[in-house]
């Protein structure tokens, strides 16, 4: 099996296994410090009445249900995993939810008016980083919005960042992915090489407990204009 293959269907069964635990134990946005809360409802009002919106990675639906709730009337949820969509499909049976991959999402070229990238991207390889970004641009509209967030590593480190192998987590289920923290100029750098123009990026550092670094990346299809 070619090697990308195999993390793709390493992400899908580790979360199709811990599917019901995580929808149970991850907190809604709502719950969210107020920065991080912030920053999704800065993109909510970006995107409010840019066109239909697609949370990428959307595991049990609780951000695009957030989305919803602030006013993103055409949103929708795309996730690999099958259990994670049964489960955003059983809690918010009012939004849409479908099962594929980010490196091939199933949207026409110019679709969307904005993609959300919520803690999604980074169980994916570095070098296949610039496939995913080009997926998110080729299915905005020119003008559209992106906003990425997720764990990053020090701005510092190696440009292929950091690599975690979990082994169990939500309640002690088995895991088989890796996560890569990248620095958060070398995400930036990328999203400017798939043809995005960057327009806001924030770093957090953890706090109390086992937390990480992340990273909140605001960044727009390019159509002529200026600003958000």
């Amino acid at each position: 099996m070619p090697e990308f293959l195999s993390h793709l269907l390493a992400v899908q069964e580790s979360y199709d296994t811990v599917a019901a635990a995580y929808a149970g134990m991850v907190p809604p946005p709502s719950r969210l410090d107020p920065v991080s809360r912030g920053m999704l409802d800065v993109f909510a009002e970006a995107v409010g009445n840019a066109g239909a919106v697609a949370d990428v990675g959307c595991g049990p639906g609780k951000v695009a249900a957030y989305l919803a709730e602030r006013g993103v009337a055409d949103v929708f949820g795309v996730d690999l995993s099958l259990g994670m969509v049964d489960q955003a499909r059983q809690a918010y049976p009012h939004l849409p939810f479908v099962v594929g991959s980010m490196t091939a999402l199933p949207v026409s070229d110019g679709a969307l008016g904005g993609v959300l990238a919520y803690y999604s991207t980074h169980h994916t390889p570095p070098e296949e980083l610039p496939l995913v970004f080009g997926e998110f641009h080729r299915v905005l509209t020119p003008g559209g919005h992106l906003m990425l967030a997720g764990h990053v590593g020090d701005e510092d480190g190696d440009s292929d960042g950091e690599r975690l192998r979990p082994t169990e987590a939500y309640g002690g289920l088995p895991l088989s992915y890796t996560s890569y923290l990248l620095p958060p100029g070398r995400i930036a750098e990328l999203l400017g090489q798939a043809g995005f123009v960057l327009t806001a990026r924030l770093t957090q550092e953890p706090g109390e407990g086992p937390q990480r670094r992340f990273g909140t990346f605001f960044a727009r299809k390019p159509d002529g204009s200026y600003g958000w």
